[in-house]
């Protein structure tokens, strides 16, 4: 009489995990994290906001080109191309004011480096994030050459509703 060979278990593979490759911070860690981003950084729905409740303090500016000013603006913004703030913040920016810096959206870092440049020179400041391209993407009302536009909402950044996200 044979006796068969006892079955062996295949082989199994173990998924690797993209995200937990790298272990997640500890919570006092992550906590230093994400509070530190909130103080360099807003967005374009917060931004809107304190706009709306006419919140003192915050100085929006607006870092892009003559060109793109003229295409399109969140009203109220002050226009201080990049290359000229350390030139003109002086007049424009009200000392101890935080300013707000927006270019043209998350693709570009002229927000970035207008926030640098507000530092150096001592202001407190943010970044909106998403730029001009989420502020008309979210529907908010936009100034241009033309006069005042609005566009429907992306319901890919917003509510279709138009009401805030609230998150």
């Amino acid at each position: 009489m044979t006796t068969a060979a006892p079955a062996t278990a295949a082989p199994t593979t173990v998924p690797t995990s993209a995200v937990l490759s790298v272990p997640a911070a500890g919570p006092a860690e992550a906590a230093a994290h994400f509070a530190a981003r909130l103080a360099f950084e807003a967005d374009v729905s917060d931004v809107h906001a304190d706009l709306a409740a006419g919140i003192a303090g915050i100085v929006l500016v607006d870092t892009r080109s003559e060109a793109a000013w003229a295409q399109g603006r969140i009203p109220g913004a002050v226009h201080l191309p990049t290359a000229r703030i350390a030139e003109l913040a002086p007049a424009l920016v009200p000392a101890g004011a935080t300013v707000v810096t927006y270019c043209w959206g998350p693709g570009c870092n002229g927000a970035t480096r207008a926030a640098l440049a507000f530092a150096r020179l001592g202001h407190p400041v943010k970044e909106m994030l998403g730029g001009f391209e989420y502020w008309v993407r979210e529907g908010f009302a936009f100034d241009s050459a033309e006069g005042t536009g609005q566009r429907p909402v992306d319901d890919l950044t917003a509510p279709r509703s138009g009401i805030s996200c609230a998150c």
